[in-house]
C-alpha cells in the first residue's frame, strides 16, 4: 500500500486512482461527510461512479449489502473511502465480498484504513476477521481535511488510536520494530491532541496526530488484538455504543487490568506518556481533554454489564493476564461509572 502524507495532499487523489489501475469509483462516506464526499467525486471527476452517503458505525450487514448492490449496479471498479472508521470499514465490507480496491482518506485519527482487520455487525452481534483484500492501496493523509473535526471527537479519535498501539506492545505476537512504532505513535498522538482540541486550526498539530494515527494503526494491522478491543467490539456490537467514545472510556481500564503482567509495554508506555502508572495518565489525559468519561454517559445500562461479560468470555481475544468473570465485571462496573482505572 501507498501512503502519501502532507497539507493539500487530497489534491492527488485522481492520481492515486489512476496509479490504482482504477476507472470508476464509488465514492463512500457517512451523512455527516456527505459534502466532503461530493467534493471528493468533484475532483476526480469523471472517474467518479457516484457518491454513497450511508455508512454507519459498526458496519451493520444490511448498509454493506445495499452499498455492495450500488458499486455494482454503477459498474464501479474500486473504492474511495472519505471520512472515518464508517466510510472506511464500510468500504472495507465491500472489497471483502467484490474483490473492489479501497483508496482511504481518512478525516479523523482511527486508523483503519492502515489495517486489513475488518468488522461486520450482524443481529446485535460484531464479528471481526483479517484479509488482505480490504487493506486499502493507497491512504491519503490531509490535516486540512480534519480541520473541522470537533474537538471531542478529535480527542476520542486519537484516543482510539492510542488503544491500538497499547495492545500493540504486549500482544501474543509482538516485535521489536512494531513496538518501537507504538511507542512513538502514543507519543505523538498524547503531546498533539491537547494543542488540537486547544486550537483546532492547529495545522501542525493536526498534521501530528495524523503521523501518531499512522503508526498506531499499522500497530493494529500488524498484531492480534487483546482484551480491550474485544470489549470495544461486543460493547459497540450488542449496544451500539459510539466506537471512539467506547475506546476512550475502556481503554485506561483494561490497561489497568493487564499492566501487572506487561513490564515492558508499561516501560514503554511511561516514556512515551510520561509517569509511572500509564493506565492512569491516560484516563487523565481523556479528562483533559473533555472526552466522555464513562459508559454510564454513552447510554449503557448498568444492568448490562452481566451480558458483556459473558458475552466477552464466551469468545475471548488473546491477552496477557487471564481474563475472569470477577476481574472483567470489576473492570466494566468502573467503567461505566467513570471510576479511575485500578488492576
Amino acid at each position: 500500500m501507498r501512503v502519501v502524507m502532507g497539507p493539500g495532499v487530497v489534491a492527488r487523489l485522481a492520481d492515486e486512482i489512476d496509479r490504482a489501475g482504477l476507472k470508476r469509483v464509488l465514492v463512500l462516506c457517512s451523512p455527516q461527510q456527505e459534502e466532503l464526499g461530493r467534493a471528493a467525486a468533484h475532483l476526480i471527476g469523471d472517474r467518479a461512479a457516484g457518491v454513497h452517503p450511508h455508512a454507519r458505525m459498526h458496519v451493520p450487514v444490511e448498509c454493506a449489502a445495499e452499498a455492495g448492490d450500488r458499486a455494482a449496479d454503477l459498474g464501479a471498479d474500486g473504492c474511495v473511502a472519505v471520512g472515518g472508521g464508517s466510510a472506511i470499514g464500510l468500504g472495507k465490507a465491500i472489497a471483502l465480498k467484490h474483490g473492489l480496491k479501497i483508496i482511504a482518506v481518512p478525516t479523523t485519527y482511527a486508523g483503519s484504513e492502515m489495517t486489513s482487520v475488518w468488522g461486520l455487525t450482524e443481529n446485535g452481534r460484531k464479528r471481526t476477521g483479517r484479509d488482505l483484500r480490504v487493506l486499502p492501496v493507497s491512504v491519503l493523509y490531509d490535516p486540512e481535511l480534519t480541520l473541522s473535526l470537533p474537538p471531542v471527537a478529535s480527542a476520542t479519535s486519537g484516543m482510539n488510536a492510542i488503544a491500538h498501539a497499547v495492545e500493540a506492545l504486549y500482544a501474543p505476537d509482538a516485535s521489536p520494530i512494531i513496538s518501537l512504532m507504538a511507542e512513538d505513535g502514543v507519543r505523538a498522538l498524547a503531546a498533539a491532541l491537547p494543542a488540537v482540541v486547544s486550537d483546532g486550526a492547529d495545522r501542525q498539530a493536526r498534521a501530528e496526530a495524523q503521523y501518531g494515527a499512522w503508526l498506531c494503526g499499522a500497530c493494529l494491522g500488524a498484531t492480534a488484538m487483546s482484551l480491550h478491543h474485544k470489549l470495544c467490539h461486543t460493547l459497540g456490537g450488542t449496544l451500539d455504543l459510539p466506537h471512539a467514545d467506547t475506546h476512550t472510556v475502556v481503554l485506561p481500564h483494561a490497561l489497568a487490568y493487564n499492566q501487572p503482567s506487561t513490564p515492558e509495554a508499561v516501560a514503554a508506555l511511561g516514556r512515551a506518556l510520561g509517569g509511572s502508572d500509564p493506565a492512569v495518565t491516560l484516563w487523565e489525559l481523556a479528562r483533559s481533554l473533555g472526552a466522555p468519561g464513562s459508559l454510564r454517559e454513552l447510554g449503557m445500562k448498568e444492568e448490562a454489564i452481566d451480558q458483556i461479560v459473558d458475552l466477552t468470555l464466551a469468545g475471548p481475544y488473546a491477552n496477557p493476564r487471564e481474563v475472569t468473570s470477577e476481574g472483567l465485571t470489576r473492570l466494566l462496573r468502573r467503567a461505566w461509572a467513570g471510576e479511575p482505572p485500578i488492576a
